[in-house]
């Protein structure tokens, strides 16, 4: 499962994770992000107590965008201690994303 993230609880969930957190940046009109929603939808289930999942959507939060740099959707942020420690951009298959995701979950 996944949490939805904003500019008013984005830095205290994070601030709180206790495993590698995923962030998903998307919005409503891009095609590309519209086709990972169930790919990250079912990763969030499927790795749930490995790794944490929220998503960002950038027409409500573009200043977070902005902070981490995000020039193109939809874009994966991972995040550990609170710092960015990779990022995957483009739609991608499940399989891609749950080895982006699992190398740093270990």
């Amino acid at each position: 499962m996944f949490k939805t993230l904003d500019n008013d609880n984005f830095d205290a969930e994070l601030g709180q994770a206790s495993h590698v957190y995923a962030v998903r940046f998307w919005a409503q009109w891009c095609g590309p992000c519209r086709v990972m929603a169930p790919i990250f939808n079912a990763l969030a289930d499927d790795m749930q107590g490995r790794a944490q999942f929220g998503e960002v959507d950038l027409d409500k939060s573009p200043d977070l965008a902005v902070r981490y740099g995000v020039q193109s959707i939809p874009t994966v942020l991972l995040f550990k201690d609170g710092m960015v420690i990779d990022r995957l951009v483009g739609a991608v298959p499940k399989q891609n994303l749950l080895n982006f995701v699992s190398q740093h979950s270990a």
